[in-house]
């Protein structure tokens, strides 16, 4: 039953009679997993809440970065360096606090994706790289669960519901995922700051339709937008049998290979500040901002700004030791990862508590 307080909250939803009281006890009693708190994950977020769907759980292991206010609204400066997940919980909160929301700061992994979201009714895909999407899809498959996805690229963006009542899946549409060098994410491209606006609100309505079972989904339709022409298309497609069968059990797990993580070698800033006065010391690399670096930095020390790690690739040695910085230790780590994972580096150590701690201790 609604409370007083919520039927005054929602009453624009009751007076629709395709929704009423009834439509509200259902959003009040959904639960939805929203994976990724970025630039899409931030408006699915803030739609949902408003509209009263009871609990949201949010996956992201990621910390809120200077280069992301341009475009994920939940936050702000004071929020740099930041959990994403329990940030936007609280942006949550504090959007509706009937609304309850359960925070998971982890990546979505072949490890803990079905204990995610088998406690779910909707998923989310609010991620940014091939792997978890194929993940998630497949952990649809196998629990049963929608799929509501979407995706952006520079000006352009689309959404599609996957898994919908028998419909087709994501890889029914995307049988096979594209090399890395033909699928750059946001850090390596850019995008309009509105685009993930517009894509993450046409998912929480997606959402919404498929928690309410009105109006005509996105199953077996993908949805596309230009920004610069404003221009959108349907593109209908087929279920394939043979892909709508693949599923966390019978999937090739290579398909998930980015999402197995890498390992990353600490060193404190007691430990730096030794080898940086021995006969060879480090080579230092900044992936901070540029008005960061200004501000104040190890002497000697290479800027190469996060986003901007693969085009800068080539100014970091490969045969002598690195040690990757940034404000506080989060950046740096994700840099290592990159340049481990995708680059091949075996020579990179991360600086424990960024500059924060060197200039605290040294």
């Amino acid at each position: 039953m609604l409370t007083s307080e919520e039927r005054q909250r929602y009453r624009r939803h009751l007076q629709l009679p395709e929704i009423g009281e009834a439509g509200q006890e259902k959003l009040k009693a959904a639960r939805v997993l929203v994976v990724g708190a970025g630039g899409l994950g931030c408006p699915v977020l803030q739609y949902l809440a408003a509209a009263g769907v009871g609990t949201l759980g949010i996956v992201d292991a990621d910390v809120v970065d200077a280069s992301n206010l341009q475009r994920q609204i939940l936050y702000g400066p004071a929020d740099l360096d930041q959990p994403k997940a329990e940030t936007a919980a609280r942006a949550v909160h504090r959007l509706n606090p009937l609304v309850h929301t359960e925070v998971h700061g982890c990546r979505a992994t072949l490890g803990n994706v079905r204990e995610l979201v088998r406690k779910y009714d909707v998923v989310v895909d609010g991620s940014d790289n091939f792997p978890t999407r194929y993940l998630l899809n497949d952990a649809c498959v196998s629990l049963g669960k929608p799929l509501i996805s979407g995706a952006i690229y520079k000006f352009e963006g689309q959404v599609s519901v996957f898994n919908y009542q028998g419909g087709p899946t994501y890889r029914c549409l995307f049988p096979q995922a594209p090399a890395a060098d033909e699928a750059p994410n946001c850090a390596a491209t850019g995008v309009l700051g509105v685009l993930p606006g517009l894509v993450g609100t046409a998912q929480a309505t997606e959402t919404l339709k498929v928690l309410l079972g009105i109006g005509e989904v996105l199953s077996g339709r993908l949805w596309l937008f230009d920004a610069l022409t404003f221009q959108t298309r349907t593109l209908r497609f087929a279920r394939r049998p043979e892909q709508a069968a693949i599923s966390l059990e019978t999937a090739n797990p290579a398909d998930y290979a980015d999402l197995c993580g890498a390992e990353v070698n600490q060193i404190s800033p007691a430990e730096l500040r030794q080898q940086l006065e021995s006969a060879h010391p480090p080579f230092l690399l900044d992936v901070r901002e540029p008005e960061e670096y200004a501000a104040g930095h190890l002497l000697g020390a290479t800027l190469l700004p996060l986003g901007s790690i693969g085009q800068g690739v080539g100014a970091v040695p490969r045969h002598h030791p690195v040690v990757v910085y940034c404000r506080s230790g989060a950046r740096s780590r994700r840099a290592v990862e990159q340049l481990q994972m995708e680059f091949g580096f075996a020579n990179l150590l991360n600086l424990e508590g960024g500059f924060l701690a060197w200039e605290e201790a040294v």
